[in-house]
């Protein structure tokens, strides 16, 4: 039996609006990870060192900054608390331009920054996988968000 041209429009039509929202979940996930990610991969110039968590609250941590360079020490400074930081931890920080806020930075840091756009690549894979029909892609694209999710659990 042959397809009418009005399944074939319908069946084109489904498969653009798809992409179009893969493509959406992809641009909001890259979007909201190179938020904290551009810190820590256009360090150059910011002011690096290490925090020593002293107290923690709900969403953030403070805590003292030693500075890598001749900067200045800071009395104290925020991190954010989903970075898995505990009073008493020590770890490499680079400080926001024009703030307290500091950034985790090494490889936990690099992986957390992205996790944003490793939950995007997760949610995309089954819109992919459904909406599309595309199955290897799906996985593919699963994968890679499940491999950077678990990276980075195993990392922090």
């Amino acid at each position: 039996m042959k397809r009418s041209s009005s399944h074939r429009a319908a069946a084109a039509g489904r498969r653009l609006v798809m992409g179009l929202v893969v493509l959406v979940l992809l641009v909001a996930g890259a979007w909201a990870s190179w938020e904290t990610a551009h810190h820590i991969v256009l360090a150059k110039g910011r002011d690096h060192g290490t925090v020593t968590v002293t107290g923690c609250g709900e969403e953030r941590c403070t805590g003292a900054f030693t500075p890598d360079s001749v900067s200045g020490e800071r009395p104290w400074v925020t991190v954010d608390r989903s970075v898995a930081a505990r009073e008493g931890d020590r770890f490499p920080v680079v400080v926001k331009p024009g703030s307290d806020a500091v950034v985790r930075t090494g490889l936990p840091g690099f992986l957390h920054a992205w996790v944003p756009l490793a939950g995007a690549l997760v949610l995309a894979a089954f819109v992919i996988g459904g909406g599309l029909r595309m199955a290897r892609t799906a996985w593919g694209f699963g994968a890679a968000g499940a491999v950077l999710l678990v990276a980075t659990f195993v990392a922090l």
